[in-house]
């Protein structure tokens, strides 16, 4: 089965086959949010999946706060959780075909699961989704994968897709990742 597809991850999601949840917000995203002053930026979680950052954004009170996931599963169970999302804000879709423009652009888990030929596409469709001086933030693997998903990667891997697209890319080794991903993590940060 072809592991970019909605049944796939669809698949995945009913066996419980979701190790790349950790229950909760990735503690280097939440440390960027809670620095934010603006709530009222336009944000896009791509790869959501339970949309645990999401939910914690909503719940700080930011208001313009977009999730999109290929498979609807973990839609589903996010809308069960948080009640008083804006529905027209959860999008059930491929990213890839995804129109939109936005302040901000959350990178969870999104990347280490697509196959790497689309990682410049990727870098390329972000780059379209923002608007002029909007930001990419989030975590990438600092590490290797001999099978996936996930696939990880070094951090010049990483440089040379999206140094083409961006005018400052900023990738750093998390300090404050979760144990289980300690020394493993890069936290990043694009503008475009």
């Amino acid at each position: 089965m072809d592991h970019l597809s909605k049944e796939f991850w669809s698949l995945r999601y009913q066996n419980k086959e979701t190790g790349w949840d950790i229950g909760e917000i990735s503690t280097p995203i939440k440390a960027y949010f809670d620095q934010i002053e603006n709530k009222e930026i336009k944000v896009l979680i791509p790869g959501c999946g339970y949309g645990h950052e999401a939910e914690y954004l909503f719940k700080s009170g930011f208001s313009n706060v977009h999730i999109i996931d290929i498979a609807q599963e973990p839609l589903i169970r996010f809308k069960d959780r948080n009640k008083d999302y804006p529905r027209v804000n959860i999008h059930l879709g491929d990213l890839f075909t995804h129109n939109g423009s936005y302040n901000l652009i959350i990178e969870q888990t999104m990347f280490c699961a697509i196959n790497p030929f689309l990682r410049q596409s990727y870098a390329d469709k972000i780059n379209s989704l923002l608007k002029p001086q909007g930001k990419m933030i989030g975590v990438l693997f600092n590490r290797e994968f001999q099978y996936g998903p996930p696939y990880g990667g070094t951090k010049n891997e990483y440089l040379v897709y999206f140094k083409k697209k961006f005018s400052e890319v900023m990738i750093e080794e998390c300090y404050n990742s979760i144990e289980s991903r300690d020394n493993s993590e890069f936290f990043i940060k694009m503008i475009k």
